[in-house]
């Protein structure tokens, strides 16, 4: 059974993220949880995330996914950015927990001088220490690889594998998130039948398939191998149509939500985006009406 989704705006309410998924005809969806382009931000009122865990559970949601913060860089070789990267980190954490999320999705960050290694030890260590103490209650940490810009990390499947693996020998429930521009942006060629079996095999010896939890679904502004993070609408980007049609049905990958965070250059972009993996699917067609701009 496919499961579709969509990222939805927490405006006016973060209950209106359920909202907005409902009314456009999603299984599942991802949020932020908080302002994600600023260090500081109100907290999350008990009642608030009372009334988004009401509309969620009536909704059927799932799974519900929370985009971390961009500013966080648990990677960062300046300690007073790796320090209020933990301390944003931690409260994302809390919110997830507050509203019984299913996945924290992040960005492993940037070293810069300090190298690869150097950087996943630290990311790994900011993993560590912004659960410290917390009750986490099931909520699985999911680290999403990244096109490859700089001396960012993620852009090869063997390092997320690694974060993976050490954050785990430190008793945290991990996992990864696959986006599919950034992939492609990083030179795997999922566009290419040949180049999607190949990429799904590397998955396999690196991340393992059962450890992949969520795929955000985007096409792709940049050609193959550009490192550059630049999503486009379904179909109309250098990945195309038909790639999309070969990854929501290839065996290894059919059974997890595909989450599109494409653009919304014009109104109604997101029913036409998910219309489009509907088809591609070959489920229904999208059930919801327009979102309400929120």
């Amino acid at each position: 059974m496919s499961i579709l989704g969509i990222h939805t705006s927490i405006s006016g309410s973060i209950r209106n993220a359920v909202l907005s998924a409902e009314e456009l005809g999603c299984d599942c969806f991802q949020m932020f949880s908080r302002n994600p382009r600023g260090w500081c931000a109100p907290a999350l009122a008990d009642s608030e995330a009372r009334a988004f865990v009401d509309e969620r559970v009536r909704t059927k949601m799932c799974p519900v996914v929370i985009h971390d913060c961009y500013l966080v860089n648990l990677a960062a070789e300046n300690e007073e950015i790796w320090k209020k990267s933990i301390q944003v980190f931690r409260d994302e954490l809390a919110r997830a927990v507050m509203l019984g999320a299913d996945f924290v999705v992040f960005h492993p960050g940037n070293p810069r001088s300090l190298g690869r290694e150097k950087g996943i030890e630290r990311t790994v260590a900011g993993l560590e220490e912004a659960a410290r103490g917390l009750r986490l209650n099931g909520v699985t940490i999911l680290v999403e690889n990244t096109a490859g810009m700089g001396s960012a990390l993620g852009s090869d499947f063997a390092e997320v594998a690694e974060i993976v693996r050490l954050a785990r020998q430190r008793n945290l429930r991990m996992g990864c998130c696959l986006d599919t521009q950034h992939a492609f942006a990083a030179g795997y060629d999922i566009g290419d039948k040949k180049g999607l079996e190949g990429t799904v095999r590397y998955l396999e010896k690196t991340v393992g398939l059962e450890d992949i939890k969520v795929i955000h679904t985007n096409d792709s502004k940049v050609p193959l191998g550009g490192r550059v993070d630049r999503h486009e609408q379904i179909g109309r980007g250098k990945i195309g149509r038909e790639a999309f049609k070969r990854l929501v049905h290839h065996p290894g990958l059919r059974h997890l939500p595909f989450i599109l965070e494409t653009p919304i250059d014009e109104p109604g972009d997101d029913l036409r985006n998910l219309a489009v993996m509907r088809k591609l699917m070959d489920g229904p067609k999208v059930r919801g009406k327009r979102a309400r701009r929120i």
